[in-house]
This record gives C-alpha cells, sequence and structure tokens, in this order.
C-alpha cells in the first residue's frame, strides 16, 4: 500500500464528530481533522473537463466518479451483441465504460444494463489517458438508434487505443487534450435507462475529467 492510500485509509476511517467530544487538547483534534480537509479537497480537484460535440441527445447524465489515486491507463467498454438486424430486434451497442486508474481500482459513472465487459486496454507504461474520440450514429428516424456505439483514447505518449465495439456511426473529432502535465481521472457518463417497448439507445455521450501531476504525488 502506497504512502497516500494509507493517508487516504486514516482520512477515511476518522469520525470527525467523535474527535471533537474527545477529552484530548485542541492540536489533536484541530489538526487531524484540518489535514484530512484539505486532503480530501486535493484528492477530488480537476483542472478541466474534456466533452465532445457529437454525442448523441437521449438520457440522462450520471454521477461524476473519479480515481481515488492517481490517474486513468487503461479502460474496458460494457457492450451489447448484435441483436440480429430484425425489424423487432433492438441495438444499443456501447452500454457502458470503465476506465482502469493506475493504482489497480476502476471507475464507471452510469451503465446501461445490457451486453458484457470487454478486455481491458492500458496505454503503454507509464503513459496515462489524455483526450478521446466518440463513435456516434446520428438519429435514424423511424430505424433503430444506437447512440454511441465506441471510442477511441489518446494515451500521453501519442499512442491510440481503439475499443473493441460496432462499427455503426462515425468517428468525431478529437476532444481537446488534457492540460500539459494533466491526465484523465474521472468520468461523466449520459445514459438512456430501459424505454419498455420503445427504442433503447443505453450509452449515449461521455465527459471526462482531468487533474494535474501532483494528484498522483504519492506514487
Amino acid at each position: 500500500m502506497t504512502a497516500g492510500q494509507n493517508i487516504w485509509l486514516l482520512c477515511r476511517e476518522t469520525d470527525k464528530g467523535a474527535l471533537l467530544n474527545m477529552d484530548v487538547s485542541i492540536t489533536a483534534v484541530v489538526f487531524p481533522i484540518i489535514f484530512c480537509y484539505l486532503w480530501e479537497v486535493e484528492a477530488r480537484g480537476y483542472d478541466s473537463v474534456i466533452s465532445v460535440l457529437n454525442g448523441a441527445p437521449w438520457g440522462l447524465w450520471g454521477k461524476k466518479e473519479f480515481c481515488s489515486f492517481g490517474f486513468a491507463t487503461g479502460f474496458s467498454l460494457k457492450v451489447e451483441p448484435y441483436q440480429g438486424g430484425g425489424r423487432k430486434d433492438d441495438d444499443t451497442a456501447l452500454n457502458g465504460i470503465r476506465l482502469f486508474c493506475n493504482d489497480d481500482s476502476y471507475i464507471s459513472s452510469a451503465v446501461g444494463e445490457w451486453g458484457a465487459w470487454s478486455e481491458i486496454q492500458y496505454c503503454p507504461v507509464p503513459s496515462k489517458l489524455k483526450a478521446f474520440s466518440l463513435r456516434v450514429e446520428v438519429p435514424q428516424g423511424l430505424g433503430d438508434d444506437t447512440a454511441a456505439n465506441n471510442i477511441m483514447f489518446m494515451c500521453s505518449d501519442d499512442s491510440k487505443l481503439k475499443g473493441n465495439s460496432h462499427e455503426w456511426g462515425t468517428f468525431g473529432p478529437w476532444s481537446s487534450p488534457c492540460h500539459t502535465g494533466s491526465y484523465i481521472c474521472g468520468i461523466q457518463t449520459k445514459v438512456e435507462f430501459p424505454q419498455g417497448p420503445e427504442d433503447d439507445t443505453a450509452l449515449n455521450d461521455i465527459k471526462f475529467y482531468c487533474c494535474k501531476g501532483n494528484f498522483g504525488i504519492f506514487h
């Protein structure tokens, strides 16, 4: 366990209210409260949000989720297999994205209910994710809408990773990259939840959050 993880666990286990009721010196009470507060603010900070303009229109944004330590170095996709193309077959394609952080944890925001998770793809060590492009099918009118279908990431060494998903739609322009010294550390996805007998699309759009280099200072 890294020094950063030890500090995070200490702060998570610290009952700040109980500390105030203990018969100890004011220094012993105030210092851990202030330290943990500042640690939490630093740990959750981000310096930019990157997005694309070709996201699909349906669904609601899920919660922002962040790596506890460091940055995202890899990803995995939740993809529904091709449903057959029949009149009543409803494809949703891309349902979710997981980011894998360099403390061996993973994070995801809102996720659709169909499909299975793909194998993880990682940037070459020690690179991290810094930009993305989203493959989206435009609205099909009376046809079967699938919305977002695949994603590509650019790593900090400028290598590219392409998701293993469907080919409907086209890849749009690349997002802006994270600022110099910043890397992707958080995710928020826009997902349409089940529509009953109506057309389902699942994942529609994505935002990623970039954190500065000192976010991973203890690695």
